[in-house]
Order: C-alpha cells, then sequence, then structure tokens
C-alpha cells in the first residue's frame, strides 16, 4: 500500500497592516503644526487674493477709504484697459524673446558643465562648485554696477541680447548645481556599454545619459523661465525704449503725472502672472519629481 499524500499546507489570510502609532509628543504637536501651517498659507495667499479682488473692483471702490474683502460689484473694465494700454504687444515679444532664448541658452551651456563637472575628475573641480555656490549668494544689486559699465563698453545696452546674456549668466550657477545632481546619480556603466556597442563619448551622451537628464532639464528651465519671467531690475536698467521694456517694466507705465491707475495695473499683473501659474499647475508633478530624484545624492 502506498502511504497517502501529504495534506496541503492551509492558506493563512494576510494579516492586516500594523496600525501606525503616534508617538506621544507627535500627536501633541500635531495640532500646533496644522494651525502655524494654516496661518502661513493664509499670510502667503492673502496677497495674491487681493490682487484678483482689485483687479475686478471698479475704480471708486479701489480709492475708497471704505474698504472691504469682498466687493460690492465686479467690473472686467480694468482687463480692458490694461490690454488697450500702449506698447502692450511689444512688451509681451520682448519678454518671450529675452526669456525664452536666455533659458535655452543656460540650458544647453549648464548640461555640458553639469556633465563634464560630474564625469571627470580634474584639478579645481571642488573650487569651482564653491564659486558657483557662492555666485549665487551675492545680491544682483552688488553686481548691477559693474554689470552696466562692461555692457555699455560692449555696446549691449538697449539691446535684446544684452539682457539675454545677463539673463543666462545668472541662470548658469543655479542649473548647473541642479543638473549635477542628475549627472552623478547615472550609472557611469551605462555610456562604457554604449560605448563597448560602438558609439562615441557625444553619441553615448545623446543617447543614454541625456534622455535620463530630462527631469533634470524640466525642473531646472522651469526655475529659470520663473526667475527671468519676474525679473525687473536690469530689465528697467539695461533698456532704455519703451517699444523694448519687458513686461514687468512696462507696469510702470500706468504711473503717470496724474497718479496711478491701480485698476488696470492689478490686471495687467494678473495678466502676467497666469501664464505662469497655469504652466505651474501642469508641469509641477514632473518638478517635483525632477528635484527628488536629483536629490538623492552629489
Amino acid at each position: 500500500m502506498t502511504a497517502p499524500a501529504p495534506a496541503a499546507p492551509a492558506l493563512r489570510a494576510p494579516e492586516p497592516p500594523a496600525p501606525q502609532i503616534l508617538r506621544p509628543d507627535r500627536r501633541k504637536h500635531r495640532p500646533v503644526h496644522d494651525v502655524l501651517g494654516l496661518a502661513a498659507f493664509l499670510v502667503m495667499a492673502f496677497p495674491v487674493y487681493w490682487l484678483l479682488v482689485s483687479a475686478l473692483r471698479p475704480n471708486h471702490q479701489i480709492r475708497s477709504y471704505d474698504q472691504t474683502l469682498w466687493p460690492s460689484s465686479f467690473t472686467l473694465d480694468n482687463f480692458a484697459r490694461a490690454v488697450r494700454q500702449e506698447n502692450f504687444t511689444t512688451a509681451i515679444q520682448a519678454s518671450l524673446i529675452i526669456c525664452v532664448t536666455a533659458v535655452a541658452g543656460a540650458m544647453v551651456i549648464a548640461t555640458l558643465a553639469a556633465f563634464a563637472i560630474g564625469r571627470f575628475r580634474f584639478r579645481g573641480r571642488k573650487a569651482l562648485l564653491i564659486v558657483l555656490i557662492m555666485v549665487q549668494m551675492l545680491p544682483p544689486t552688488a553686481m548691477l554696477i559693474p554689470i552696466y559699465i562692461q555692457l555699455n563698453a560692449m555696446g549691449a545696452l538697449n539691446e535684446y541680447w544684452g539682457v539675454i546674456i545677463v539673463y543666462l549668466v545668472s541662470t548658469l550657477p543655479f542649473a548647473v548645481i541642479m543638473i549635477r545632481g542628475f549627472v552623478v546619480n547615472i550609472p557611469v556603466e551605462l555610456e562604457e556599454a554604449a560605448m563597448v556597442d560602438g558609439c562615441t563619448r557625444m553619441g553615448a551622451f545623446r543617447r543614454v545619459v541625456f534622455p535620463l537628464l530630462a527631469p533634470g532639464l524640466a525642473a531646472a528651465s522651469i526655475f529659470a523661465l520663473v526667475n527671468a519671467w519676474n525679473e525687473y531690475l536690469f530689465a528697467y536698467v539695461l533698456m532704455n525704449d519703451n517699444d523694448k521694456y519687458t513686461l514687468n517694466v512696462w507696469l510702470m507705465t500706468f504711473t503717470t503725472e496724474r497718479g496711478t491707475d491701480y485698476g488696470a495695473l492689478m490686471a495687467a499683473s494678473v495678466l502676467i502672472a497666469l501664464p505662469v501659474v497655469i504652466f505651474f499647475m501642469i508641469i509641477q508633478k514632473k518638478m517635483a519629481a525632477g528635484l527628488t530624484s536629483g536629490a538623492v545624492k552629489g
């Protein structure tokens, strides 16, 4: 007689996950943190709310001493006056030319520089990184006079390319540091494998490294574009022609000898900020993924 087959082991139901127990000190401080976070949000959001509300208020309500958090009536006349303001289209054109060109050029140079710093070992590499960080700490007003003198000697005042150079150079340190974090996280063995298969160094960079750098390039370019789009000081000092003013400098035209048209000024500010806000909301997930991917080591 054959021995009976052993009975199959009974399947165990999966154990429920252990409940996450907060430490007493964390549970105690959580309401305090929530209140502080809510207070910080209200402080930061109130100026934006007031900007939107003021853009929709009639002018007589804006100039009134009896201000309310919610206007009694709304109007779109402020936006109509802002669009009809002189040099509105030329300001859009100037901002697009300067910002897009500066950001594109900065990303190309920063990618090559970050790849060289992250991949190759050469004398002065650490000192170069320290210099890049120190340059980021300098206030723009400290460099305004030397930059003005240099561009004046080059004949670049009141020229698009002069402001483009300033924006490009001011964007490079931050972009190089950020993209370098992505370069050091890409295994060098991937490039070596591509070169063994017949790729050149540039071919391996183009086919292997560059696609993996896409999140870092997106994050760096977004920050660079926002900074260039919102910059005011250099564009105001280096540009003297009303037809070449950027959008932020163009906002000055709402202040005349007769006073300031606050309704149109607020409406124009909303129009300037709206494209950047919409663009940020579309790509915020990719930007957050890019930031966290490049922050692992390096």
